[in-house]
């Protein structure tokens, strides 16, 4: 759902947060979906991104906020510059984000988005058959400090 940047400052159901570094909402019960939080830790030199499990109050609001169903974690999404983006433009954002020789991702932006989107969907739909369900993901001390809680 496309909406204003920073639309989630006006609603009264999303907790304030800190956003002035993008923000990664993930499904934190997700074995899949700690891995690429795992990721994104080892290879983000810049330390860019923040981290948020969608199963916190403030990760189900965010879900509600962008009309995406608070239980069925389908997407991860990216907050970054106040705009959420989400299946395969957000996964190639955050990708990108993380500098030479990530960004040459952004070649998989020539793909239509339907088709891009429906890659997305196929393995969002069948990351917990790949991966499993379970808490997994459990932050150094240094690492802590970017993930919201």
């Amino acid at each position: 759902m496309t909406r204003a940047a920073y639309s989630y400052r006006e609603d009264a159901d999303v907790p304030d947060f800190a956003d002035d570094q993008p923000l990664i909402v993930f499904d934190g019960e997700c074995v899949f979906c700690s891995g690429w939080v795992k990721f994104v830790l080892k290879h983000d030199k810049r330390q860019r991104y923040r981290f948020l499990a969608a199963q916190t109050p403030l990760g189900a609001a965010l879900y509600r906020h962008y009309g995406l169903d608070a239980r069925d974690y389908e997407t991860n999404i990216l907050i970054e510059e106040g705009r959420g983006f989400f299946k395969s433009d957000g996964t190639i954002r955050m990708v990108a984000g993380l500098g030479f020789p990530y960004s040459l991702v952004k070649i998989f932006r020539l793909l239509p988005r339907p088709v891009a989107d429906a890659l997305y969907e196929f393995i969002a739909r069948n990351r917990l058959k790949i991966a499993g369900r379970q808490s997994c993901m459990v932050p150094t001390p240094e690492q802590r400090r970017r993930f919201i809680t």
